[in-house]
């Protein structure tokens, strides 16, 4: 038996006992089939600590909740290109998807090659994470990326996009319309004429994620503490 075995098992038993019906309901609704209060999973992987093997075990599982824990655990820059492939293909709940993509394979050497292969596979669950890697460099490494071409694919191909890969495609309109004045008129011109979101439920104090809304309102707080 592998030495990590019985750490598997031992760290399933804590997450079993951790488990909440009402969690999970709340969590059932999004997608997420687990019943486990994230800031305590949180603290259970600040215990743990980075532990690389035990991370690879719980993802083995295919258990929601041990695979959140494992990306909290993991080494980012351990993974292959392929086995991070492999691993966004099987995270269908959308949790799991998300923090992969954003604690793991932003962090990887292969980000990018991935980010390529994502943005064009037929899989639309697939290709949003392959545009949440775009909006990433939009943000942070825009150099060498063809912000109009994209604007072009998101104005043709966003408003008949399948949810996921649709909310991807709008938040990389909005990050360029926020992060590039440049771009903005026509970011906010796509916007308004694609409706994508628009009337999406936003709570008190939270910005609407439709784009329009979404570029005015974070530019007038750049700009607000750029006067200040």
């Amino acid at each position: 038996m592998p030495e990590h075995a019985v750490e598997v098992a031992d760290v399933m038993a804590e997450l079993a006992a951790l488990e909440d019906p009402k969690a999970r309901a709340v969590n059932e609704r999004h997608g997420d089939d687990h019943g486990v209060n994230l800031g305590k999973l949180r603290a259970l992987a600040k215990r743990l600590k980075t532990q690389q093997d035990l991370a690879v075990g719980l993802w083995d599982t295919g258990d929601t909740a041990a695979r959140l824990l494992a990306l909290l655990i993991c080494r980012p820059k351990a993974f292959e290109r392929a086995g991070l492939d492999g691993m966004l293909r099987e995270a269908r709940a959308p949790k799991v998807h998300d923090w992969l993509v954003n604690y793991v394979v932003k962090k990887s050497p292969h980000a990018e090659e991935l980010r390529l292969a994502w943005t064009a596979d037929p899989d639309p669950v697939v290709a949003s994470a392959g545009w949440a890697l775009t909006t990433e460099r939009v943000a942070k490494k825009p150099e060498g990326l063809d912000l109009p071409g994209l604007l072009t694919v998101i104005e043709a191909e966003m408003k008949d996009a399948p949810d996921r890969l649709q909310w991807a495609m709008n938040h990389c309109l909005a990050q360029i319309g926020i992060e590039h004045p440049e771009h903005r008129a026509r970011a906010l011109a796509i916007g308004e004429r694609l409706g994508v979101l628009k009337d999406y439920p936003t709570s008190p104090g939270c910005t609407s994620p439709y784009a329009p809304v979404w570029i005015d309102e974070m530019v007038r707080r750049r700009t607000g503490r750029a006067g200040a």
